[in-house]
């Protein structure tokens, strides 16, 4: 396993629409652990494969819950359901959050690193962060659909909360 790179905004592939995969094999495997450590390491919650600047559709989710870490390849919402309003940051983009409305409930479905197709329920957080890096695959930044966004640099200078 390795710790990647993660690439910055404007980096373009940021703004691509990331390519469906098709080869489940050992190097898919090896993406995914390398993801997982890369986002463990910068202390994010989840990661897609575009912020390390391979444009394909895979995510790596894990908000410290009891659903653990969550591999995900091909990710599709099947499903939306309510509302909410929560910050959101970005490892690719640093020292900005920002207010953004997401539905409150999905369900994803997608294929682990076999190719075998799944799906999960998601709520809150949990959701939130889902639909993040799904948006990530789509080229969709958090700051093109937020609320507002805030410069956190200064509390993150003075060791005040992000």
């Amino acid at each position: 396993m390795s710790i990647r790179i993660i690439v910055k905004d404007p980096d373009p592939v940021l703004r691509e629409v990331a390519k469906e995969v098709t080869k489940f094999n050992s190097n898919l495997k090896k993406l995914l652990k390398d993801m997982a450590e890369t986002m463990y390491d910068a202390e994010g919650v989840g990661l897609a494969a575009p912020q390390i600047g391979i444009s394909k559709r895979v995510i790596v989710v894990d908000v410290g819950d009891e659903n653990g870490l969550v591999e995900m390849v091909n990710p599709v919402i099947l499903e939306r359901e309510g509302e909410q309003i929560g910050p959101e940051g970005c490892l690719s983009i640093p020292n900005l959050n920002g207010e953004v409305l997401r539905a409150d409930r999905i369900v994803v479905q997608g294929q682990n690193s076999d190719g075998e197709t799944f799906k999960l329920e998601a709520k809150g957080y949990f959701a939130r962060a889902f639909q993040h890096e799904i948006d990530h695959l789509n080229g969709v930044l958090f700051t093109d659909i937020a609320l507002n966004t805030y410069d956190i640099s200064d509390r993150v200078k003075k060791g005040g909360e992000q």
